[in-house]
């Protein structure tokens, strides 16, 4: 392994070997999911090539670190970049699933990143400002403010289910923080891989902006590189390894993790409406979403059957019998459609109803039919893990309060959907539990609120990102005081006898 001048040289170097043995997929939101067989078209990158990488990145920050006007203009010229490629990111993803809808790839790998950029691009100004804070008379008459100052060299391990966007947002975020940033895209999809390498070589030089590809060798050792901020997206479990291998360096983190995201469903909503929020969650993507609705606590037993036709409608209404289902995005490979299978044979096994909501499920294709799996008991798989496919749990309650109880019980989770009419539920919910983020009555559409941080709390997550949340969680709130040529700091000094009344005034 190549050396390089940092203070946690030999702390990163022990982590890299430690993360190799840990990290199996460090980079997927299911520890369980296999990569696709597709080669990566660049090529992977040597390991011993990585921490080199990020030394030439520090070097350039530290030569140059990034004013206003440098920031800017790259935040602009990525998103002319990727506007331009808007096509070609589409057609690259859907390679790599094997087929996903284009509408959504351009909306949740396009729009969202767009936008993310023209948010970041408006307020930046205003966010670099330093802004002042009062002092107290105590210390009068200095003067004091904050400065938000860029760490140095972000990592970026992103996933393999969003692939531009859970790679752009965080990457925009740090430039616009005043960063070089180091990428590591999933594996798991290689095509999109190159077509990110290529995009933001065109944007960036290389010693501002670079990317790392390959499997579970890369991704452990650049978890374990000193960087001075790593994001991370993917699964809980991967992310506590991720944190391991950071963990010499004292790498501040922000862990975008995962979870079983509830939905509470009051008896006050219909279950028509509910169905059809439900159902945008839960199939965008072919569920492939971490912060899709994972269960449904429904108030009310009586209705349930309801609430599953509602759902069989909506399937019906959106993709047919899935025949020719072109918006409906297939699972990303054959490993993770295994996986779900599974959560159905298990259920079954169990004895809990199975019931597929289109006629069509297509192995050969990875064509995963949206399925209700009812009243399911936390022995069943499919409510210990995060489903991450278009599976859906729905069990019933007497009560809010018993909705409440069940979720507090368990991992505080990504997301929170509660639906009800009356403000006081939706209050009640708010006060009892305690979740990354919440959509009222509709579901992920927090997400997109660039105002809003997203993050999760525990298991689902550490620190958040988006907006002023990203721009500050990447930089340094620098205090800095001011002081005069006078100040009464002067007089606190031996012998203190002679100051006695002033100390007194000071302390009063």
């Amino acid at each position: 392994m190549t050396t390089f001048p940092h203070a946690a040289t030999t702390a990163a170097n022990a982590a890299i070997t430690a993360a190799n043995a840990v990290i199996t997929a460090a980079n997927v939101d299911s520890a369980t999911a296999p990569g696709n067989d597709a080669p990566v078209p660049d090529g992977d990158t040597p390991v011993a090539e990585l921490a080199p990488a990020l030394h030439r990145l520090r070097q350039a920050w530290q030569a140059r670190k990034p004013a206003y006007a440098q920031r800017r203009d790259d935040l602009r010229r990525l998103r002319d970049a990727l506007k331009r490629r808007l096509p070609q990111m589409a057609d690259t993803i859907a390679a790599d699933f094997g087929h996903r809808s284009r509408h959504e790839s351009l909306i949740a790998d396009g729009m969202t990143v767009l936008n993310e950029i023209d948010h970041l691009a408006s307020h930046l100004r205003r966010w670099m400002k330093p802004r002042r804070v009062g002092v107290g008379w105590r210390f009068w008459p200095a003067r004091a403010e904050i400065r938000q100052e860029p760490v140095g060299v972000v990592g970026v391990i992103s996933p393999w289910n969003y692939p531009v966007n859970l790679a752009l947002i965080p990457l925009a975020t740090a430039i616009a923080a005043g960063n070089h940033v180091y990428l590591k895209p999933s594996e798991h999809t290689p095509r999109t891989t190159a077509f990110l390498r290529s995009l933001l070589a065109e944007v960036f030089p290389p010693e501002r902006v670079a990317v790392a590809a390959g499997g579970a060798e890369v991704a452990g050792a650049f978890a374990a590189l000193p960087f001075d901020h790593l994001v991370f997206t993917g699964s809980t479990a991967v992310g506590r390894k991720v944190m391991a291998a950071a963990a010499p360096n004292l790498t501040p983190l922000t862990l975008e993790l995962g979870g079983k995201s509830p939905a509470i469903v009051c008896d006050n909503f219909p279950v028509e409406q509910a169905a059809a929020r439900l159902a945008t969650g839960k199939w965008f993507n072919g569920g492939q979403t971490c912060i899709a609705p994972d269960y449904v606590l429904l108030v009310g037993r009586q209705r349930r059957d309801a609430l599953v036709q509602a759902l069989r409608d909506q399937v019906a209404a959106r993709y047919g019998d899935l025949s020719d289902a072109d918006d409906f995005t297939r699972i990303i490979n054959d490993g993770q459609f295994a996986r779900l299978e599974g959560y159905l044979d298990d259920a079954r096994q169990r004895g809990h109803e199975v019931v597929p909501l289109a006629p069509t499920h297509d192995r050969a294709q990875r064509l995963f039919a949206p399925t209700v799996i009812i009243e399911p008991g936390d022995d069943a798989k499919v409510m210990q893990d995060e489903i991450f496919g278009p599976i859906l749990p729905v069990r019933t309650v007497d009560s809010l309060d018993e909705a409440i109880a069940y979720i507090n019980a368990h991992d505080r989770p990504l997301a929170l959907y509660p639906f009800s009419h009356e403000r006081t539920q939706v209050e009640t919910i708010l006060r009892s539990t305690l979740a990354g983020g919440v959509t009222v009555n509709d579901t992920v559409l927090h997400f997109g609120i660039n105002a809003l941080p997203f993050g999760g709390i525990g298991p689902s997550g550490m620190g958040a990102y988006h907006g002023r949340a990203g721009f500050d969680a990447m930089s340094k709130a620098l205090p800095v005081l001011w002081q005069p040529r006078r100040a009464g700091s002067d007089l606190l000094k031996p012998p203190y006898s002679k100051v006695a009344r002033f100390i007194d005034f000071i302390i009063r």
